[in-house]
């Protein structure tokens, strides 16, 4: 199959499946019953991000869990909570960071296995539904506050957390903001708008603001793009759910490569790892399954 642009599609592979023993199969959710129409899943995969031992880490939306998926690809259930964890990412080598739909900004500890409260509210004002995050070099933490906003409701946030506590809004109209990420000179910031199927770009301002935003990328179909990673060479690679799509761009947004999921068409998020980062794990969250896409370009080392 070739694009207009005469790019082949070309397939992902599967990586590893959850075991069928940690499968909630025919179990009602209230994530399933907004998110889903209904239909009971067993699990939902998103957030892959990878510790230095080689480990993934993913979580599983609908029932609150984290797993982690060792090199030789045994799973195990790392905790368990009352939240509806997404996207993550490392504070330090034990501690992750988790955006949680239902709670806000979460932290656990892998030492103790304990989830506790990162940051819950803005001026005593619940967030939306946090969605995905990404630190700079200096640790200022930027992530999406998606809730159920879209084009009926263009009220979706993003939001900078500062080292000292301070919190700022950079944006407060996207219909539907997802995944996130930064350029290699932390300049710019990507923003999948998923209801929107299109990507944001939002320069970074020396005095912290954000200026001249604007539409970077535009995709198509019933849903649009979700996790967002970004190579060494500054290449935005986009997960599209609605397509079962990969998409990497090059610096004026030209799709350069394609990969499609041969499982299904819910790929929802992307992280590097593997030997020198060139391969891309993506979790697709209908099947509970991980696939991999070899890449060109090592992925950009994160920040923290």
């Amino acid at each position: 199959m070739l694009l207009r642009s005469n790019i082949e599609i070309k397939d992902a592979e599967v990586y590893s499946s959850m075991p069928e023993h940690f499968r909630r199969t025919g179990v009602a959710s209230e994530w399933a019953h907004a998110n889903r129409g209904g239909v009971p899943v067993d699990s939902f995969l998103e957030g892959p991000v990878f510790d230095a031992d080689g480990n993934l880490y993913v979580t599983d939306i609908p029932f609150g869990r984290i797993f982690r998926i060792s090199p030789n690809k045994e799973w195990s259930l790392v905790v368990e909570y009352d939240g509806e964890p997404n996207g993550m990412k490392f504070l330090g080598q034990n501690e992750l960071i988790i955006a949680d739909y239902k709670n806000g900004l979460m932290k656990l500890d892998l030492r103790s296995k304990e989830v506790e409260p990162y940051l819950l509210r803005r001026n005593t004002e619940r967030f939306k539904g946090v969605n995905d995050l990404i630190f700079d070099s200096k640790k200022n933490l930027y992530f999406t506050d998606q809730g159920q906003s879209g084009m009926h409701d263009p009220s979706g946030r993003v939001y900078r957390l500062c080292p000292d506590g301070q919190l700022d809004l950079l944006i407060g109209n996207i219909p539907s903001p997802n995944g996130i990420a930064l350029s290699p000179d932390e300049k710019v910031l990507y923003i999948a708008v998923t209801r929107g199927n299109c990507i944001w770009r939002a320069p970074l301002m020396a005095d912290g603001s954000v200026a001249k935003v604007g539409q970077f990328f535009t995709s198509y179909g019933p849903s649009g793009p979700d996790g967002l990673a970004v190579d060494q060479d500054g290449h935005l690679i986009i997960a599209n759910p609605g397509l079962g799509y990969v998409w990497v761009l090059n610096e004026l947004a030209e799709p350069t490569e394609v990969w499609r999921s041969p499982l299904g068409k819910s790929l929802t998020n992307i992280a590097f790892g593997g030997s020198g980062r060139k391969t891309l794990y993506c979790t697709e969250s209908v099947s509970g399954s991980i696939l991999t896409i070899p890449m060109w370009q090592p992925g950009l080392k994160l920040a923290v």
